[in-house]
């Protein structure tokens, strides 16, 4: 195996762990699951769209992730400051990318399970009607893709602070950036100022704008390469800072 690849195998497994080994993954995974239950069935008015779709679980998905993702991810490298093993951890024989990297994909798993397990909903729909199951994926692929773009963000101002608090609600305002960019009451206020291309120029950085195209089924180009932006530019930034502190 490479090296480079077993490093970040052995980091994401240390960091998954880590995760287990407290009730917090759990806690976590239940909030996660009660919240999308409510938001899809209360909220969202799924029985009453008399519909075989999940636009009611996907469409509250950016919001969820606001303060969902900034929580699960706060701790990446908040924890490790807070602790004084960051610069063990860094003094290992292995890349300061690898472990990046390494603690990204673990935290990036584990939101992926969190939302494997919502799939109660998807037999639920299936059950009771005939959705087109390629859009479903589509929408579940999206919204993974969403929650890794959160969660580097999140590993960015994790790296800046040794305060998970501190962490948590700069990540949450740079995601309701994000939001409130394609959300349509801002892009509705451009265009009466007759400003277009600063509404298309805004609501490009959106998250919303991007996810949209997954919840009906279209894969586009330029979405998947917004949301591998998104996390290599967070992720490239997350090591300049930590190489930051290491030289200071």
């Amino acid at each position: 195996m490479n090296p480079a690849i077993g490093n970040i195998r052995a980091i994401a497994k240390r960091e998954l762990v880590s995760y287990f080994s407290s009730p917090v993954a759990y806690v976590f995974l239940v909030i996660f699951l009660l919240m999308t239950g409510f938001f899809t069935f209360m909220a969202g008015g799924f029985f009453e769209r008399g519909e075989a779709s999940l636009i009611s679980f996907f469409i509250w998905h950016p919001w969820l992730y606001l303060f969902l993702v900034p929580a699960a991810g706060m701790r990446l490298w908040s924890e490790e400051r807070r602790l004084g093993t960051m610069e063990l951890l860094l003094t290992m024989p292995i890349a300061p990318w690898q472990a990046i990297v390494g603690k990204f994909l673990a935290s990036w798993l584990f939101l992926g399970l969190a939302l494997l397990l919502t799939f109660p909903v998807w037999i639920t729909v299936n059950y009771l009607g005939a959705p087109d199951n390629g859009v479903i994926l589509c929408g579940y692929l999206g919204s993974f893709l969403m929650a890794g773009a959160y969660l580097a963000i999140t590993s960015m101002t994790s790296a800046m602070t040794r305060n998970q608090v501190i962490a948590f609600i700069v990540s949450v305002v740079i995601c309701l950036f994000l939001i409130l960019s394609g959300w349509p009451p801002v892009t509705q206020l451009l265009d009466s100022l007759e400003w277009t291309w600063l509404r298309d120029l805004v609501a490009s950085f959106s998250v919303m704008t991007h996810f949209d195209g997954f919840q009906k089924g279209v894969v586009q180009f330029r979405s998947l390469v917004y949301f591998a932006s998104v996390m290599a530019f967070c992720l490239f930034t997350t090591g300049v800072i930590l190489r930051t502190h290491r030289a200071g």
